[in-house]
């Protein structure tokens, strides 16, 4: 009676406390929780990179195809569509399974399978030879790069790799030689195709997710010099990545095929003014500019949009980046930061070192520009690490890490939540005692 009035008095029903109440209560659905702000700038900048990507690939393709007497020139639109739908299958299953799907079994299979890819691709008869590179797998008008495989595998692995053992990080021995013994061979590998490019989008990722787990600036420095001085070996020994450093240096006066891209790459961005010369309009796609739908559409862009169309593509790409470095700041787990800073930095280096090459700020690398050029292959792997991005940005998926080992373990902090669970518990059992001997 007294529980009723009281009930009563506060505006309550009276039967509010009664069993048949609490089992209202409980059958009850759970309300909504909308996902944080991170998880909808990332989908909302994805999704319109898509859907421009779509677009300017139509635009910069169909002129080429039509001139060549190959169709309509929707051949390439129709399967950037194609491919773009398998991605988004993909990030679509990652949101929703990401962490539970990317175990360590799985990491590891990714890197073997992509390892026997990158090794078969060179192998005589089963790789396709484009422009003096081998790195496509063809099967008809459908290509496939094994590079780009290796690249999400590797930062899977790392990101693994520094979370496990946090304390290597005080040895520049232990923290490299694990990580240099496996990235080591695959970016060798890479680089015999030729493809430095991809190889400096893999070390950039990489050096991300070192200053992210925590290694000194010295150590960085030593990698750096390391890296500065294989990269300067490699364009000396191969004459197709010198052509294109002297190109670089003075693309105006350079002869070569590098050169010529990069010159016409450039009068296509001075053509576009602020305001461009209008969606379709673009003369340097059709007559001058090669690769205009992959490598340099960001060109075609900068002529039919303008500075302005150039901007926004750079803005979707600081709203990924925002989104994804606040998914790793307010992850609770130690694997969820790194794993997000990796997958961040692989969408961004990429981003950046295109949008250089572009500028004429850097020698041309072949380096696609993400959810945008023509590159099947990139767009499905870039897809799937948003996919990820996306599951670590649930707010139920920042607690823990389900790691498959040989048996049931836990990651270093799933075992640090269970142990303060645990001593919470213990000391609401002494808590009782102590008031039950009071009583």
């Amino acid at each position: 009676m007294a529980r009723a009035a009281a009930a009563a008095a506060n505006g309550g029903p009276a039967t509010a406390r009664s069993p048949s109440g609490r089992k209202r209560r409980a059958q009850a659905p759970a309300r909504h929780v909308p996902p944080p702000l991170e998880h909808r700038i990332l989908m909302t900048a994805t999704l319109c990179l898509l859907a421009f990507g779509a677009v300017m690939v139509y635009s910069a393709s169909s002129p080429i195809g039509v001139l060549s007497g190959s169709g309509y020139g929707t051949g390439e639109f129709v399967r950037y569509l194609a491919f773009g739908a398998i991605g988004l299958g993909a990030m679509h299953l990652l949101e929703r399974r990401g962490l539970a799907l990317v175990d360590r079994r799985f990491v590891t299979l990714l890197l073997l399978g992509s390892f026997a890819l990158l090794v078969l691709v060179l192998a005589p008869g089963f790789g396709m030879r484009v422009l003096g590179a081998k790195r496509w797998f063809a099967a008809g008008p459908i290509q496939f790069q094994p590079s780009e495989l290796m690249k999400l595998a590797l930062v899977l692995y790392v990101a693994g790799y520094l979370a496990d053992h946090p304390k290597r990080m005080r040895s520049f021995r232990e923290a490299v030689a694990p990580i240099a013994l496996v990235a080591g061979p695959a970016c060798l590998l890479i680089v015999a195709e030729p493809d430095l490019g991809t190889t400096m989008v893999v070390a950039f990722s990489l050096t991300a997710l070192l200053i992210a787990a925590g290694m000194p600036m010295r150590y960085l420095a030593g990698l750096a010099v390391l890296a500065g001085l294989i990269v300067i070996v490699l364009i000396v020994a191969q004459p197709y990545q010198r052509a294109r450093l002297t190109s670089f240096l003075n693309p105006w006066s350079s002869k070569s095929t590098a050169g010529f891209q990069a010159v016409q790459g450039q009068i296509a961005l001075g053509s576009g003014g602020v305001l461009g010369v209008g969606l379709g309009h673009s003369v340097q796609k059709i007559f001058w500019l090669p690769e205009a739908q992959t490598d340099f559409i960001l060109a075609v862009i900068g002529e039919e949009l303008g500075v302005l169309g150039v901007f926004g593509v750079v803005f979707l790409y600081g709203m990924i980046a925002y989104a994804g470095l606040r998914t790793a700041r307010r992850a609770a787990d130690r694997y969820a930061k790194l794993l997000a800073t990796g997958l961040t930095s692989l969408i961004l280096c990429q981003g950046i070192l295109n949008t250089f090459v572009v500028l004429g700020l850097a020698p041309l690398t072949g380096v696609p520009l993400p959810f945008i050029s023509y590159a099947p292959t990139n767009l499905c792997v870039m897809l799937a690490a948003v996919g990820l991005l996306l599951n670590l940005s649930r707010p139920g998926a920042r607690q823990l890490r389900a790691v498959e080992g040989s048996g049931s373990t836990r990651s270093a902090a799933s075992r640090a939540d269970a142990a303060s669970d645990r001593d919470r518990r213990r000391r609401d059992r002494r808590a009782r005692r102590a008031g039950g001997g009071g009583r």
